[in-house]
């Protein structure tokens, strides 16, 4: 666990068209032991939540699959 680097904290909403709508809502931090503390400016309506690491500004915060 090596990686001191702050994660971003997403929820992701489909919309009626049936795209998602990325929408980062907080931070995460990864402890020594390997858990994790999520800190959320607000909660998602879903309860779901997708944790990634932080990427440069003005490159997509999602993985192309």
């Amino acid at each position: 666990m090596g990686n001191n680097q702050p994660k971003e904290v997403y929820n992701i909403i489909e919309g009626k068209d049936g795209k998602a709508r990325w929408v980062r809502i907080g931070s995460a931090f990864v402890n020594r032991d390997g858990s994790i503390n999520a800190l959320l400016d607000v909660y998602p309506r879903d309860g779901k939540i997708q944790i990634r690491e932080r990427r440069g500004r003005g490159q997509d915060s999602r993985d192309e699959d």
